[in-house]
């Protein structure tokens, strides 16, 4: 006997997506509506809160060229824009050139151009001082006697012993004549740059010398005060010498091997530091 086709309960299936469609259809309508009449006053509020949630605020300045203390000044141009909203202050007396905020406030934030500046210095410290190494055919057998590093105290430069080939003669505080033309070559270059100069001598641990009181101090001091008397004699002024130091065996370059010939070595650096103000100069 054939089973009676049991009818579904509820609404049929059409009659749901017909009444999804209305309900979409409403909404849209509402929208329109809605947006046919405007607030303006409550629309500028919106947009006020939105535009301090995402931080963000409209930035108007001058056109065309002012001066400030008769100076033509260019970065004040007429630019409105969304910008992020700067932290700096909006009223203030003091005046600030490179932000275009003033006041205290601006002057608080720290600028990288100087270590920009600084870096970009080194570097082209060390590119003439390679330059300047090329021109001299003997540099080939020392080259690996010469060791230019970037620190935080600045661009140093040193002039190392190696095993079998020396820059001072052994236990004397007078270079071979390779190491005094070293010297000689770096010097005109040294003295273009606006750093002061701290040269400082090594010696390795168990030196000798032919006089037992002439220790590793006298001599490490000797040797770097005979390094500083061929820069200013070719070309490094005396003013640019900021100090000369010898430290005998206490900092050597190899911790773990302080026998190293490497450890023997003469340090110029290239100081990082501002520049000293004259007596009475006003920023």
């Amino acid at each position: 006997m054939a089973k009676k086709k049991q009818q579904s309960s509820g609404a049929p299936e059409w009659l749901v997506t017909f009444a999804d469609l209305m309900s979409l259809l409403v909404c849209f309508f509402v929208l329109i509506i809605s947006f046919s009449i405007q607030d303006r006053e409550k629309m500028q509020v919106v947009a006020g809160s939105m535009r301090d949630a995402f931080g963000v605020k409209e930035s108007s300045r001058r056109t065309g060229i002012i001066e400030i203390e008769g100076i033509p000044i260019r970065d004040y141009m007429k630019h409105v824009t969304q910008v992020p909203q700067e932290l700096d202050s909006d009223f203030a007396a003091e005046r600030h050139e490179k932000k275009s905020k003033q006041g205290p406030e601006a002057n608080t934030h720290d600028t990288v151009e100087a270590d920009i500046e600084k870096s970009r210095q080194f570097a082209t410290a060390a590119a003439s001082l390679r330059q300047a190494f090329q021109e001299m055919p003997e540099i080939t057998e020392i080259s690996s006697n010469i060791i230019m590093e970037e620190t935080e105290e600045g661009l140093n430069i040193l002039i190392v012993d190696q095993d079998g080939r020396s820059m001072f003669r052994e236990g004397s505080k007078y270079p071979y004549e390779t190491t005094r033309r070293l010297l000689a070559k770096m010097a005109p270059v040294l003295a273009e740059m606006p750093n002061r100069i701290q040269i400082t001598g090594h010696t390795t641990t168990g030196g000798t010398t032919a006089d037992p009181s002439y220790t590793g101090w006298e001599l490490s001091s000797d040797r770097a005060n005979i390094a500083r008397m061929i820069l200013t004699e070719y070309g490094i002024p005396a003013d640019q010498i900021h100090s000369v130091v010898g430290k005998a065996d206490s900092e050597p370059l190899f911790p773990n091997d302080p026998f190293l010939a490497a450890n023997r070595r003469i340090g110029i650096l290239l100081m990082s530091e501002a520049p000293p103000v004259p007596p009475g100069h006003r920023l």
